[in-house]
């Protein structure tokens, strides 16, 4: 389970530079916290590196687009 001392690092992809309707991505001991821009304060929820590594996969592989 990650570590929930607090994300390092808040990022979000540089493709929604201009765009304030994303989410972020933090770094939490092996894994990953991730967050909504519109409303920092709601929180985050945390993945573990092997389920961040499964998402990151499925992203790729296109297993979230719509038909």
């Amino acid at each position: 389970m990650p570590d929930h001392t607090g994300p390092i690092g808040w990022r979000k992809s540089s493709r929604s530079a201009q765009v304030d309707n994303c989410v972020e991505v933090g770094r939490v001991g092996d894994g990953a916290a991730v967050r909504d821009t519109k409303d920092r304060a709601a929180g985050f929820f945390t993945a573990t590196g092997d389920q961040w590594s499964l998402f990151i996969r499925a992203v790729k592989a296109n297993r979230f687009d719509r038909p």
